[in-house]
């Protein structure tokens, strides 16, 4: 269910381990040129994650002592009906306030009768959409979230088997890729339930790269994920050509079953090649990124109902490509590479070798996705969005949370607005939620039948 008018807005990652130089081996759509001219910095889009990844900022679940709750009774001890029915009535009387619906008691009631019955209580459509936009809105960690009410929801909760939730998965990301012009997308499976759980997407994101383990040490592609790509391996996929860039398997869990892993489509997955505006030498490193950050990991909750699989993405902001994941040490660590290529002087940081190199390798970043035509925005310019979401939100009453050292752009900190304030670390609900079991499994730490 998609808002009728109005920019539709995002959800992104920040993310690193050097690739060799070498061209890989093409996976998945590449982005064509763009036919014509389009603005840089695509005015109409935004970025935002809940969940930016953050390595040098510990993951940390929103809340470190609440279980991985796989009985869909959630809570810190697990929900009994009445925190359950507490939830839900904070929820719907939210709901029905916001949406100027009049008073909540009659489906409080409802939801009352419903729990004390089964356990648990569903959502009608309308509360899923609303619940899903909220959780963006409260999303501390993201900076895209001014255009939170135009998020895009596909209700799929009647969607519970491995195999149905990875094919609704690569249809998500064909909808929300429309040949680059990027669609902010929630794709709502199955909730957890009493004795029931929902199903698990164990990959942080739905496009992932493979990080293969070398015998003499390192990683080839991605460090990040080399834990679920020897996870991979042991469920049994043959792996990719061996690439920096190749794409990993979705790995699916459904209740009853272990873990199995179910290749995406060529054509869910879309990839802009890198180049540069001023170095031609810069295509022959072969560097690429997906065009959809849709993260996987976390659980959607709203009025204490846990959606443990409930993808979504927006669209990326440059510096969550160009100075986290193929910049980080512990990713794919391109600065030494780069600043050789260019010249520069590496035997002491006072040279300021590492700062140029990021910043000619987020000029690349920008330029790539402009020229082909796929959206992406800048931290200049989603700095100033989010200091006009904080002016809205206050105007309507509402209370706005925010991490500081989420928000801050990863580059040119200072010369950005959101770095000369403080804000209010407030969590509320609805929200998107890290539970320590997800992070586990997306390490590929854990192999056991979802009970």
């Amino acid at each position: 269910m998609c808002a009728p008018h109005g920019r539709e807005a995002a959800a992104g990652e920040s993310e690193r381990r050097r690739p060799e130089p070498t061209a890989p081996g093409a996976r998945g759509r590449t982005a064509a040129p763009a036919r014509g001219d389009r603005p840089d910095g695509h005015p109409d889009d935004l970025t935002g994650s809940p969940t930016a990844d953050r390595p040098d900022r510990p993951d940390r679940p929103d809340r470190p002592d609440r279980p991985d709750r796989r009985d869909g009774r959630g809570g810190r001890d697990g929900h009994d009906g009445h925190d359950l029915l507490r939830a839900a009535a904070a929820f719907l009387t939210l709901h029905h306030t916001e949406e100027r619906l009049g008073d909540p008691a009659l489906r409080i009631a409802a939801a009352r009768a419903e729990i004390a019955e089964t356990g648990t209580y569903r959502h009608t459509t309308e509360e899923l959409v609303f619940g899903a936009r909220v959780a963006w809105r409260n999303a501390n960690r993201c900076i895209g979230r001014l255009y939170w009410h135009s998020l895009c929801v596909r209700d799929r909760r009647d969607v519970r088997d491995a195999k149905d939730v990875a094919e609704a998965s690569a249809d998500h990301l064909r909808e929300a890729t429309r040949d680059g012009r990027i669609r902010a997308l929630i794709t709502v499976f199955a909730p957890d339930a009493p004795g029931r759980p929902g199903p698990r997407i164990w990959n942080e994101q739905l496009i992932r790269y493979a990080g293969y383990a070398r015998p003499g040490g390192g990683v080839t592609g991605d460090p990040r994920n080399a834990g679920l790509t020897a996870l991979a391996r042991r469920l049994g996929w043959p792996g990719g050509p061996g690439s920096p860039f190749d794409v990993l398997p979705l790995i699916v869990q459904s209740a009853g079953d272990r873990p199995r892993w179910f290749a995406l489509p060529e054509d869910a997955v879309l990839e802009v090649p890198l180049t540069h505006p001023e170095y031609p030498w810069w295509r022959s490193l072969g560097l690429r990124w997906h065009a959809v950050p849709a993260l996987a990991g976390m659980c959607l909750e709203i009025g204490g109902i846990c959606y443990p699989a409930a993808p979504f993405n927006g669209w990326y902001m440059g510096t969550e490509i160009g100075a986290r994941n193929l910049a980080d040490a512990d990713r794919y660590d391109l600065l030494p590479h780069l600043a050789d290529r260019l010249g520069l002087d590496t035997r002491s940081d006072r040279s300021l070798w590492k700062d140029r190199a990021l910043v000619e390798l987020n000029r690349s970043v920008l330029h790539s996705f402009d020229h082909a035509g796929v959206t992406v925005t800048d931290h200049h310019t989603e700095s100033l969005r989010f200091l006009t979401h904080l002016d809205r939100e206050e105007h309507k009453g509402r209370r706005v949370g925010a991490d500081w050292s989420w928000i801050v752009p990863p580059i040119s900190g200072s010369a950005t607005p959101v770095f000369h304030r403080t804000y209010e670390t407030v969590e509320r609900h609805p929200a998107y939620v890290h539970h320590p079991e997800a992070l586990a499994r997306a390490r590929g730490e854990i192999d056991e039948i979802l009970v």
